[in-house]
């Protein structure tokens, strides 16, 4: 049998080796971390076969597919434990995101006063967890984001909401980490996570989001 060498036939081949790859992926023991690299390197490989015509196009470009997006590694692992329990009974919900950052969501009760945007006594051992041991962690990010319920008017609750998020910032900043390290955005109350017509509901989208990622080895 002939198989022609076309850039269509490579594309093709390289396809059938993705599915193979992510077909085992699900079937065996592969830890997040493996997966999201490996699956990185399948799609880069597909990408190089593409672009060129020989191994070594398709080895680069595995390459930079392993190379992009975020990983979950132990120090990941290890950072989500140490969140945990450090938020235990706070109402703070502490999850990995399919894309492998590392989310706290932090209720405003913990966080700050109603209409304020000044940090709370309560927060403050949270930010310190969080803070501790990220100055030598230099390739994880950090990203805080601000959010009100629907009480008031955008031109309030849009500043508020960053402004929370930069209390937020300007703390972690003075235990250690350093501040081009954060990235800091305000939402207002255009992403509830509950139902604004109820005072429950709108508690729980007064909050803060933080998010930590680390990114693959470049």
């Amino acid at each position: 049998m002939i198989i022609s060498n076309t850039p269509l036939t490579r594309l093709g081949l390289a396809a059938v080796a993705a599915s193979v790859f992510l077909a085992g992926c699900a079937t065996n023991s592969v830890t997040p971390q493996q997966k999201g690299a490996g699956t990185g390197a399948v799609i880069g490989a597909v990408a190089g076969q593409i672009l060129g015509r020989d191994s070594k196009s398709t080895a680069i470009g595995a390459g930079l597919g392993a190379l992009g997006g975020y990983i979950w590694s132990k120090n990941m692992e290890d950072k989500k434990r140490a969140m945990e329990q450090a938020t235990a009974g706070t109402g703070t919900v502490v999850t990995q995101t399919p894309d492998n950052q590392l989310k706290l969501s932090i209720p405003n009760d913990i966080s700050f006063d109603t209409g304020r945007a000044a940090i709370k006594p309560n927060l403050r051992p949270i930010l310190d967890q969080f803070a501790q041991g990220l100055s030598q962690q230099t390739s994880m990010e950090v990203r805080i984001v601000g959010h009100t319920d629907s009480t008031g008017s955008d031109a309030i609750n849009n500043p508020l909401s960053v402004n929370r998020a930069q209390s937020a910032r300007d703390y972690l900043v003075s235990r250690g980490v350093s501040a081009s390290r954060m990235a800091i955005d305000g939402r207002g109350s255009r992403e509830p996570i509950a139902d604004n017509a109820t005072e429950s509901g709108r508690a729980r989208n007064r909050r803060i989001d933080i998010f930590l990622a680390e990114r693959g080895q470049r």
